[in-house]
């Protein structure tokens, strides 16, 4: 196609929630579309009218819109090739189709579902696949009008001649088959409805589509799209098909791995930025060997002919230490944003705006936290230290701890200088802690390992030098879950003792 300028599509049934595959696709044209200064196109195939819901429309648009992938033309951004649904283009496939009726490039058929499927009977008792014969190609006109007296609404066929087909695919290189393989295959159906591959044709022409990215189950029906650009006089798009995703068991990724849709991706915590790093990395690889990549870098950096024939497997631990990497990459306050719709669904901070001394000490809890979660819904079990304190519940191992020499002179002494300081104050934690190393003569784990118990009532937890100005701090705020301040923790582990 001779343009200038990249465009590209995805075309979703809108069925239901976008799957990682039919994500993936999407992600990959709008990359190479950035990448080359070109447009985005989103168009929705909602011609399946018993599935195609208003819902699953506005969660295609939302799942696109989390990801950061914009469309240029489409579903409420418009754009001069509208409309962009193709339940309203039905007038232009009409006009597409009488086009090649009148050329003599295509043919009403009149065969019955029950006459085509005994020929599938007949192909499959033979041991071959089942080519449509041509029954009606040849009919006189009055042949044809006598069907349709008898009420009989036709399909309509391609009329394709014996001949080999051939295109360059971006990944897999040159292709070749012969139309043989699927013969005069249908445009338009008894009812009216145009077919997949007779919509689509129309449609990417008529979009000016310059490159057609999708995954490789089109690849057989790519060789028929061909012959019917060819019977229009349309320009032929690039074709990139790409690899499918397996699951970890060899298999096509699907629901028996799981939900693979996108929304259960988002509700189980993942960042968008992780979804597009490790969507991106599913077939494609960076020329660098860079896995942890930024949307921009991406764009940077994406070309079509580094992408992978081979399968690629989805690996939901790679994707969990891509989504802890971007994670860490912001700050505690937009962690803290991140996090707080988690938290106020646990019931740990109020819902609605907060007051400025609760925000301030919800961004240091998010501080604390970001360094203990890979994925944004473990914020809630990651903060249980700081929420939740039952010495009744003290494993054996911590138990045994409290029986240690010097442990039970530690925490008391420890809960007494709590009491009195004020260890929200920077450094006041550390300036107790070597007060107390110097007063008792006690250091290294004799010294630390009570302090730990008696604050968490574990053996093991987040750095106590975050977490006790937290539960200090904490311990003076109102909120849905209280915070036990640091010296109180610690009576109630003595208490336990006597």
């Amino acid at each position: 196609m001779n343009t200038d300028r990249v465009r590209v599509r995805f075309a979703p049934s809108p069925t239901g929630h976008l799957h990682l595959g039919n994500v993936r696709t999407a992600l990959f044209n709008w990359l190479y579309a950035r990448r080359h200064g070109g447009t985005f196109i989103l168009r929705l195939e909602d011609t399946d009218a018993a599935r195609s819901t208003q819902e699953s429309v506005l969660s295609v648009l939302e799942d696109l819109r989390w990801m950061g992938l914009e469309w240029d033309e489409g579903p409420e951004a418009g754009g001069e090739f509208g409309p962009y649904r193709q339940t309203e283009r039905y007038g232009l496939y009409t006009a597409h189709l009488n086009r090649l009726l009148e050329a003599g490039k295509a043919y009403p058929c009149f065969c019955s579902q029950e006459d085509l499927e005994r020929g599938r009977a007949e192909a499959r008792a033979a041991g071959r696949t089942y080519i449509y014969p041509g029954t009606c190609r040849h009919l006189t006109a009055e042949q044809r009008e006598a069907r349709r007296g008898e009420g009989i609404r036709p399909a309509v066929r391609l009329h394709v001649k014996p001949q080999t087909v051939s295109f360059t695919d971006v990944v897999r290189g040159p292709v070749s088959i012969h139309s043989q393989t699927f013969g005069d295959w249908i445009l338009s159906r008894p009812d009216g409805s145009p077919t997949y591959n007779f919509a689509v044709v129309i449609d990417d022409a008529l979009m000016a589509v310059t490159h057609v990215i999708r995954g490789e189950d089109h690849l057989s029906n790519t060789p028929k799209q061909v012959v019917l650009y060819e019977a229009l006089g349309l320009p032929i798009p690039r074709f990139a098909h790409l690899s499918m995703i397996l699951g970890p068991d060899g298999g096509k990724l699907s629901k028996r791995h799981g939900d693979v849709s996108l929304d259960a991706f988002r509700a189980r915590g993942y960042l968008p930025e992780a979804m597009v790093n490790g969507l991106a990395l599913l077939g494609w690889s960076d020329s660098e060997g860079q896995e942890i990549l930024t949307r921009e870098e991406l764009v940077q950096r994406f070309d079509l002919e580094r992408i992978n024939k081979s399968a690629a497997v989805f690996d939901e631990g790679k994707l969990r230490h891509l989504n802890a990497a971007h994670l860490k990459a912001y700050s505690d306050e937009q962690v803290e944003a991140m996090i707080r719709p988690h938290l106020v669904q646990a019931g740990r901070l109020p819902a609605g705006p907060l007051a400025p001394e609760v925000q301030s000490w919800a961004v240091s809890l998010a501080g604390l936290l970001r360094q203990r979660i890979d994925l944004l819904t473990e914020a809630v079990p990651a903060s249980d230290p700081v929420f939740l304190f039952d010495p009744a519940t003290m494993d054996e191992a911590a138990r045994a701890g409290l029986a240690e020499p010097d442990a039970v002179r530690v925490l008391r002494a420890f809960a007494e200088e709590a009491g009195r300081m004020d260890l929200s104050v920077p450094g006041a934690y550390r300036e107790l802690v070597m007060g107390l190393k110097a007063r008792l003569k006690v250091k290294g784990k004799a010294l630390f390992h009570p302090i730990r118990l008696g604050v968490t009532a574990a053996d093991s937890g987040p750095d106590l030098e975050r977490l006790v100005p937290i539960l200090a701090s904490g311990s003076r705020l109102a909120l849905p879950t209280p915070v036990l301040g640091p010296a109180e923790r610690t009576r109630r582990v003595l208490a336990l003792l006597e």
